[in-house]
């Protein structure tokens, strides 16, 4: 018997806490910009609605708590690497990213502010950002990021995304596509990697607007 799971929908024909997802596909199908994730809880499902989509979109607050062994397994991040973010307002659709010295915690690089972005997107975009850097300047070191997603776009040389394109979006769009085509076009010798935000918190180059 499958898991009950409960749907937040923040952006939709009608917002609010749906119970089975045929409810909820209702409310996002075809809906321009719609804005929902699954919970594992209907009490983790409310108190996500009563907060900001960002806080939510892309964390994996769904996880337990690492044990001590998991920890242990674990260990500490490498360093010095490099470690990137990606960051979009639910409320305003803005998005940017960033990529730091993860052990100065200085900004080595900075995006502006992008309209009608997703977390996936700017999370795919500064992966790509932090190879070219690290190309151009000759610096072998590993590159973290808290999104699978976005390492498996890179990995397969192709993004996924099913954001629609608009007037807004569109210099985004653009970006990936010379993202798509760096990656096709050049390899590299850093590796990626998971930050293991339970372990070690949240990454250095995180926006901090939770």
């Amino acid at each position: 018997m499958a898991k009950q799971k409960y749907y937040v929908v923040w952006k939709g024909r009608q917002t609010g806490v749906f119970n089975n997802w045929e409810a909820c596909q209702a409310q996002i199908k075809g809906f321009e910009g719609a804005i929902y994730k699954s919970f594992e809880t209907q009490a983790m499902a409310q108190r996500a609605f009563n907060g900001l989509s960002h806080e939510y979109i892309g964390k994996e607050i769904n996880k337990p708590a690492l044990t001590p062994p998991q920890l242990k397994l674990l260990g500490q991040p490498i360093l010095p690497s490099v470690v990137v973010d990606g960051a979009c307002s639910g409320a305003t659709g803005i998005a940017e990213y960033k990529g730091v010295d993860t052990e100065t915690k200085k900004v080595i690089f900075k995006s502006k502010p992008y309209h009608d972005g997703t977390n996936n997107i700017v999370e795919f975009l500064a992966i790509v950002h932090a190879l070219s850097y690290c190309k151009k300047n000759n610096i072998l070191l590993p590159i973290y990021s808290d999104s699978k997603i976005a390492i498996n776009w890179v990995k397969t040389k192709q993004e996924k995304t099913n954001h629609k394109r608009s007037e807004k979006n569109k210099e985004l769009f653009l970006l990936m596509e010379r993202a798509v085509n760096w990656l096709t076009q050049n390899t590299y010798p850093n590796k990626l990697l998971k930050w293991e935000t339970k372990a070690w918190g949240e990454n250095p180059a995180d926006f901090g607007r939770k």
